[in-house]
């Protein structure tokens, strides 16, 4: 780059760094609801964003998988998080199973069975490098409230009543599977590659996720909120979708910033995640 001139796309990005809080949330919102647009005239079959999703969830495990082979560390990873997600996928590879056998259920059983792997790695062969004091998230926080709201609030489907529990059990977990990795990292402050690469796919597999929910529910004219049940259920999945991409969304930013400015290891500032 001659006499230091700026790329538009660097120029777009220093300018919007120069921000106000409340104006980079509106990007945000702004950015997010371009991004949904645009999906929706690319994608014609809807549903393939919701494989994307898995896949790139998938993609993210791989790259912890490369992670724990090559370093030979699991330094900066949380146990907790790697638990949950392979309760979530253990539920709803149960209720594939017996409700709708199809490519989800193979991309589930893909992505179990890696992280299952890596839960495997980081209990037994690579312990002394586990960081369990910076790993400290409570998991009955998030596991009895999800309980609570899959009894109270399930699909009203004619599925067996322990089924339907189990769907709506996996949607919620799902949503906060990712909160004791945030808490590592909130600990920790700096976040080497590898963790930021899996955690970012992770909120890109979010955002693909929920924008499946909210066009489906666009082009249907809200009758797939009626085709899930009635009562409380439909809007809790949507819920559910929005609060994961959002959970993210901050950490997502700082990783991009990071990815600009050309640095390997991201540090975050002191509130974030």
């Amino acid at each position: 780059m001659k006499g230091g001139t700026k790329s538009p796309i660097q120029a777009v990005w220093s300018w919007v760094r120069r921000q106000p809080p409340k104006v980079k949330a509106f990007l945000a919102v702004v950015s997010g609801m371009a991004a949904l647009v645009l999906l929706r005239f690319i994608v014609h079959d809807h549903d393939n964003l919701f494989v994307a999703a898995e896949a790139v969830h998938s993609i993210g495990i791989c790259v912890l998988i490369y992670k724990l082979m090559k370093e030979k560390t699991c330094a900066g990873l949380s146990l907790k998080s790697q638990e949950l997600t392979a309760i979530f996928l253990a539920v709803r590879l149960y209720c594939s199973f017996v409700m709708e056998y199809d490519i989800h259920t193979i991309l589930d059983l893909a992505t179990l069975g890696t992280t299952l792997w890596v839960i495997f790695m980081i209990r037994f062969k690579l312990r002394a490098s586990f960081m369990e004091d910076k790993d400290n998230f409570a998991l009955y926080y998030v596991l009895v409230p999800c309980v609570v709201l899959a009894v109270l609030i399930h699909p009203s489907t004619s599925h067996n009543i322990l089924n339907r529990i189990s769907w709506a059990l996996c949607v919620y977990l799902e949503a906060v599977s990712v909160l004791p990795q945030l808490r590592v990292m909130q600990n920790t402050k700096i976040v080497e590659p590898f963790t930021a690469h899996y955690v970012f796919a992770l909120g890109v597999a979010r955002f693909l996720s929920c924008a499946h929910w909210v066009l489906q529910v666009v082009d249907t004219r809200g009758r797939l909120l009626v085709a899930l049940g009635y009562g409380l259920w439909p809007s809790m999945v949507l819920i559910s979708e929005i609060v994961q991409t959002f959970i993210l969304a901050d950490f997502c930013y700082y990783y991009v910033k990071s990815v600009f400015g050309g640095q390997l290891v991201l540090r975050l500032p002191s509130g974030v995640v």
